[in-house]
C-alpha cells in the first residue's frame, strides 16, 4: 500500500514537472515571438525612414561620406531583418526600397514647392538624429558627428533658401514682384542667421541681394548713412 501511495507521488510529481516544462517551453515561444514582433516592427520604421532621408541627401547632394556612413547603418538594419524574417513580405518591401534608393541621383534644380521641401527638412532632421545616436553608440566619433552635423544643418537651411530663391525667381517671370520679393527676403533673412562661417553664405548671399536691389532699390540716403549694401555687411563679419 506505501509503495502505491509513493508511486502515485511519484506520478503526480513527474506530471506537474512535465506539465511546467511545456508551460516554460510555450511561455518562451511566446516571449521569443513577442520580441521577434516587436523587433522587426522597429526595423522597418528604422529602415523605411533611413533608407528615406538617403533618397533626399542624395537628391540634395549630401556629402558621400555621410551618405556611405548611413548607407552602411540602413544595410546593418535591412541584414537582421534578413535573419529574423528572411521570406516576408517586410524583406521584399525594404528590398525595393532600398533598391529605389540606390538609383536616386541628386536633383539638377532646387526643389520649387512646400510639400517637397517639408519633407526634404523632416528626413535631414532625421539624418542629424540619427548620427547623434551613432555616436552615442560608439559607431562613429563625437568629433566626426559633430562635424556631420554641421554639413546637415547647413544642407538643411541652403535647401530651403534655394527654394525660396527658385519659386521668387518664377514669380519674377510670372511679373509678381511682391511675392517674389517675399521669397527673396525670406531666404536672405535665413541666410544671414544661419550659424555658419560667413564666406560659407557669400555665394547665396550675393546673387540674391542683386535679385532684391533689381525687385527693391535702395533709397541713397546721402554720406553719412549707415552701410546697408550686402558687401558692406560681409566686411564686417569675421
Amino acid at each position: 500500500m506505501l509503495s502505491d501511495n509513493l508511486l502515485y507521488v511519484f506520478l503526480i510529481a513527474a506530471l506537474g514537472l512535465a506539465a511546467l516544462s511545456v508551460n516554460y517551453v510555450i511561455t518562451s515561444r511566446e516571449r521569443e515571438r513577442e520580441y521577434r514582433n516587436t523587433r522587426l516592427k522597429w526595423l522597418k520604421e528604422q529602415s523605411e525612414h533611413t533608407l528615406n532621408a538617403l533618397s533626399v541627401l542624395k537628391e540634395v547632394n549630401c556629402r558621400g561620406d555621410i551618405i556611405d556612413k548611413l548607407n552602411q547603418h540602413a544595410l546593418s538594419l535591412i541584414e537582421e531583418i534578413g535573419v529574423l524574417a528572411p521570406d516576408s513580405e517586410l524583406m521584399t518591401e525594404v528590398s525595393k526600397i532600398k533598391d529605389t534608393t540606390d538609383r536616386t541621383r541628386p536633383k539638377q534644380e532646387p526643389f520649387n514647392n512646400d510639400r517637397a521641401v517639408r519633407k526634404a527638412q523632416i528626413y535631414i532632421n532625421f539624418a542629424e538624429k540619427l548620427i547623434i545616436d551613432m555616436a552615442n553608440k560608439g559607431k562613429m566619433t563625437t568629433q566626426l558627428a559633430h562635424t556631420y552635423q554641421q554639413e546637415l544643418y547647413w544642407l538643411n537651411v541652403s535647401m530651403v533658401a534655394d527654394a525660396h530663391i527658385t519659386q521668387g525667381k518664377a514669380m519674377m517671370q510670372q511679373g509678381d514682384k511682391v511675392a517674389a520679393l517675399t521669397h527673396f527676403k525670406h531666404a536672405k533673412a535665413m541666410l544671414v542667421r544661419a550659424a555658419v562661417p560667413q564666406h560659407q553664405k557669400r555665394d547665396r548671399l550675393v546673387p540674391l541681394q542683386a535679385l532684391i536691389d533689381q525687385l527693391q532699390p535702395k533709397k541713397d540716403f546721402g554720406p553719412g548713412a549707415l552701410a546697408e549694401t550686402l558687401d558692406a555687411y560681409l566686411k564686417e563679419q569675421p
